[in-house]
């Protein structure tokens, strides 16, 4: 597969990212092939082992999915990392330093 194409129709593809490494690995369409097994086929599990099928969670193009559902021909599987922060504290967060900051500019 090039860079910039989708996979090809016999295949689906399992994705996944760090801050400073991704990958994204081809797996051999099968009839009735689910999330779990493509994603224990593709052998990112070993690549990355901090991946806990447990905890993370997947979706095929952007979309949560369970583990056992049913792909089609030339679907991504994405294994999506933890949050860092809760996004509602991190904008609170943020709202409170540029209101602090603006309030020195005015000091």
């Amino acid at each position: 597969m090039t860079e910039g194409q989708g996979p090809e129709p016999d295949r689906v593809e399992v994705a996944y990212a760090r801050r400073d490494e991704q990958a994204i690995l081809s797996v051999p369409m099968s009839e009735g092939l689910e999330v779990r097994e493509a994603i224990e086929r593709s052998g990112i599990l070993r690549r990355f082992p901090e991946i806990d099928l447990a905890t993370n969670r997947v979706g095929v193009f952007s979309k949560l999915v369970s583990l056992d559902r049913v792909l089609e021909p030339g679907e991504r599987v994405e294994i999506y990392r933890p949050l860092i922060a809760d996004p509602k504290t991190a904008r609170k967060k943020r709202a409170a330093d540029r209101e602090g900051a603006r309030d020195a500019k005015m000091e």
